[in-house]
C-alpha cells in the first residue's frame, strides 16, 4: 500500500492518459474521484493483486457473491453502479428517432428485444408518464391549455426502434425506417372489431408500464394507470378525475384505456385486446402450452387488486380466449366467463361488460386481494411464475414480497405458491417491481419506493431505488445483492438483456419527479446543474456483469 501511495503521481498520470480521472464508474458507478476515495481505490487494487489501475476492475474478489463487489443503499443523485460495472447511454428522452422528426418519449419503462439477425434487433420501449412541469410547464395548479395537453399526448405510449451491434455493443440505428412512435394520438383498433363505448378504434395508448413478447414475435405493451389521463368511472357512474385533466379537451371514453396493446414490429400495426381484460395492467408475460396455445399472466397494480391469467383459444393469437383471476386461499384460478359463473351472469349483461370492469367481477367471484401485483416473469428452467407484490401501506405491508407460483395443471386450474423473498430490512429490498431472469435462471429486480416516501419513515434505510440480483438456486438462493442505485426521485425500470446477453438495458425513469417548480429541481440527472432531468435508457456492462452471467459462478 505504501509503495502504491509513493507512486501516486505516476498512477494518476496513467488515469489521466486512459481518460478515467473523471469517470471511474467502471469500479464504483460514480463519475469522479470524490465518490470513492483514491486511497480506497488503490487499496482495493492492491488487495486484488493488481499493481496497476488497468487491471483492478477486471479482477473482482472471486466468482462468488463477495459483499465488497456489491452496493449498500445510498442517496446519491446519480446512477451509481457496483464495482466492475459501467454504463453508457443507449437513448435519452426527446432524442429524434427518425426522418419524420419523431422523438423518443418521456419516462421510459418496459424494454424488450426481438432479434432480426445476430447483429440486428427490434427494440421496444414504453413511455409510462411524464412530469407536466418538464413537458408543458404546468404544475398541477392553474388553468390547463390545449397546446400543453397536445405536447403531453406526444410523449406517452412507446417507441419502436432498430438496434444494431457495433464493436461488441448495441446502439440505436437512428436512420432506420423501422423507427416509429405510438403515442397518445395514435389510432388503434380493438381486436375482433369489438365496439367499445361506441367505437371500434381508440385514440392513443398511454400509461404504458411493463409488457411482454409473444411467441410469434410481437410486442405487448400494457396500459396501467390510465385513470390519470382521461379519468375513469365504474358501472354506477362514479367518476374518478384524471390527474392530467385531458378530458377537459378530448372527450375520449376511459373505457378505451386499460388494455393490453399488441404491436407488430414488421407491419407497425397495433391492436387493443379486450380479451385480456381492462385494469391497471402491469405486464403481459407469455407462456406456451404443450398444445401451442399461449397463456398470458398480468397483475393489476393497485392496492387489494388481483392476479390474472388469460388462456388463448387459438395458436399464435390472443384475440380470443378465457380470462381467469387467482384465488390464493383455495389455490385455484377462477374463470371470468359469464357463462361459467352464476353471479357474473346475474350482475353483468354481457362478456364485454365483465372484461371492461374486471375489478368488480374479480371481487364478485372471490379473487384474493393482493399487495399491488406488478411484474411477473417465468423461470427459464423451472417454469415457476415469479410475481412482484410491491406493497400495501394501507394494510401496513410497507415492503411487499416476491411470490413464487407453480402451476399444477393448466387444465385443472390448480396451483401452489410460496413467498420467495419478503421485503424489509432483513432481505435488504423494499417494494419489488420489475423482474427479469438471466440465462442461468438468476433473478434481477428493480424496486419502486414512491418519490414522496423515499429516504423517509419506513423506507429511510433503503434510500434511493435500485437494481438487485437474486440467485434462485444454490446456497445463496433468495439472498439479495444490490447492483445499482438510481438518481434522486427516479426508479430503475424495464431491465432487459441484450440479444447476445453481453449488456443489460435499463430505463432510468422520472429522475427529479418531486420537483414543484423549475427553480428548485430535485435532480438534474443526467445533465448539468440547472438543466432539466431526463429519463434515459442505459446499457450496463463490465466484468462484474460477465461474472454474474457466467455459468460457473459459485453460488456461495
Amino acid at each position: 500500500m505504501a509503495k502504491l501511495l509513493k507512486n501516486n503521481k505516476k498512477i494518476m498520470g496513467i488515469i489521466n492518459f486512459i481518460g478515467l480521472k473523471s469517470n471511474l464508474n467502471h469500479c464504483g458507478g460514480k463519475k469522479n474521484m470524490e465518490r470513492r476515495s483514491f486511497i480506497e481505490f488503490l487499496a482495493w487494487s492492491s488487495l486484488l493483486g493488481g499493481s496497476g489501475i488497468l487491471t483492478s476492475c477486471a479482477k473482482l474478489s472471486s466468482k462468488t457473491f463477495a459483499a465488497e463487489n456489491f452496493l449498500t443503499a445510498n442517496d446519491i443523485d446519480d446512477l451509481y453502479l457496483a464495482r466492475g460495472l459501467d454504463f453508457s447511454f443507449l437513448i435519452k428522452e426527446s432524442a429524434v428517432i427518425n426522418n419524420k422528426g419523431e422523438k423518443f418519449g418521456a419516462n421510459s419503462d418496459f424494454i424488450a428485444v426481438i432479434p432480426i439477425s445476430d447483429s440486428e434487433s427490434y427494440l421496444w420501449v414504453n413511455h409510462e408518464s411524464f412530469h407536466p412541469l418538464f413537458v408543458s410547464g404546468w404544475n398541477f395548479t392553474g388553468p390547463r391549455l390545449l397546446a400543453d395537453v397536445d405536447k403531453e399526448r406526444k410523449v406517452v405510449g412507446g417507441s419502436l426502434l432498430k438496434i444494431i451491434k457495433k464493436n461488441n455493443s448495441w446502439e440505436i440505428d437512428l436512420h432506420s425506417l423501422i423507427n416509429a412512435r405510438f403515442d397518445g394520438t395514435t389510432k388503434i383498433p380493438f381486436a375482433n372489431n369489438v365496439i367499445v363505448a361506441g367505437s371500434k378504434v381508440a385514440e392513443g395508448t398511454l400509461a404504458n408500464c411493463a409488457g411482454g413478447v409473444t411467441p410469434w414475435g410481437t410486442f405487448l405493451t400494457c396500459e396501467e394507470n390510465f385513470h390519470q389521463f382521461y379519468g375513469d368511472s365504474d358501472r354506477a357512474n362514479k367518476q374518478i378525475s384524471g390527474l392530467y385533466q385531458w378530458q377537459k379537451f378530448y372527450n375520449n371514453s376511459s373505457l378505451h384505456y386499460g388494455w393490453v396493446v399488441e404491436i407488430d414490429p414488421k407491419t407497425k400495426k397495433a391492436k387493443k385486446h379486450t380479451s385480456l381484460g381492462r385494469f391497471a395492467h402491469e405486464c403481459a408475460t407469455c407462456m406456451t402450452l404443450p398444445d401451442g396455445r399461449t397463456v398470458v399472466y398480468s397483475g393489476d397494480d393497485n392496492d387489494d387488486q388481483f392476479l390474472y391469467k388469460f388462456m388463448a383459444s387459438e395458436k399464435n393469437s390472443l384475440d380470443k380466449g378465457e380470462l381467469f383471476v387467482a384465488d390464493f386461499d383455495k389455490n385455484e384460478w377462477i374463470s371470468l366467463d359469464l357463462n361459467k359463473n352464476k353471479i357474473l351472469k346475474e350482475k353483468f349483461s354481457n362478456q364485454l361488460e365483465v372484461l371492461c370492469y374486471c375489478r368488480e367481477a374479480g371481487t364478485l367471484v372471490g379473487a384474493t386481494p393482493l399487495a399491488r401485483p406488478e411484474d411477473i416473469e417465468i423461470h427459464p428452467k423451472t417454469g415457476e411464475i415469479f410475481i412482484s407484490l410491491t406493497n400495501n401501506s394501507a394494510r401496513k405491508n410497507y415492503h411487499g414480497a416476491i411470490r413464487k407460483l407453480k402451476e399444477i395443471d393448466h387444465m385443472s386450474g390448480k396451483f401452489t405458491w410460496e413467498e420467495f423473498v419478503v421485503g424489509g430490512t432483513d432481505s435488504g429490498i423494499s417494494c419489488p417491481d420489475n423482474l427479469v431472469f438471466d440465462k442461468n435462471g438468476n433473478l434481477w429486480v428493480t424496486n419502486d419506493i414512491a418519490g414522496k416516501n423515499m429516504n423517509h419513515g419506513e423506507y429511510k434505510t433503503f434510500k434511493n431505488n435500485g437494481l438487485y440480483f437474486i440467485p434462485t438456486s444454490g446456497t445463496s438462493a433468495g439472498k439479495v445483492f444490490q447492483i445499482a442505485s438510481a438518481p434522486h426521485g427516479a426508479e430503475l425500470t424495464g431491465p432487459c438483456f441484450s440479444p447476445d446477453h453481453k449488456e443489460l438495458f435499463l430505463s432510468v425513469q422520472h429522475p427529479g419527479e418531486n420537483a414543484t417548480d423549475l427553480q428548485n429541481l430535485t435532480s438534474n440527472w443526467p445533465n448539468k446543474k440547472n438543466e432539466l432531468p431526463q429519463s434515459c435508457v442505459v446499457k450496463i456492462s463490465g466484468p462484474l456483469l460477465d461474472q454474474l452471467l457466467s455459468s460457473d459462478l459459485k453460488r456461495s
